[in-house]
């Protein structure tokens, strides 16, 4: 997946990808790239975005399973909505 996000609190944000990485990493998923950017030249939403990253998964499977784990809900409950504006998924699995 290709996701961008508008990251507002990087302390908070670092706290959520700290946490939910092991979980991550049990469901055979892990970040490829990730980078912080200062200007879209282009978008297909008026959502914010200030940082890209891809996430990969073995299968779509996987990922949604991950999306749907308790303890990454909580997670994400606990820092994500604290430390992100938006969030804007450029590209994933396909049907």
């Amino acid at each position: 997946m290709l996701v961008g996000l508008n990251v507002i609190d990087d302390e908070a944000y670092q706290l959520y990808r700290d946490e939910m990485t092991p979980i991550l990493l049990s469901y055979g998923g892990g970040f490829g790239y990730d980078f912080k950017i200062s200007e879209v030249l282009k978008s297909k939403t008026e959502a914010l975005i200030n940082r890209v990253f891809t996430i990969y998964f073995s299968n779509e499977d996987s990922m949604k399973s991950f999306f749907s784990n308790d303890e990454y809900l909580k997670i994400k409950e606990r820092h994500f909505g604290k430390s992100v504006t938006d969030t804007t998924i450029i590209a994933t699995y396909g049907r």
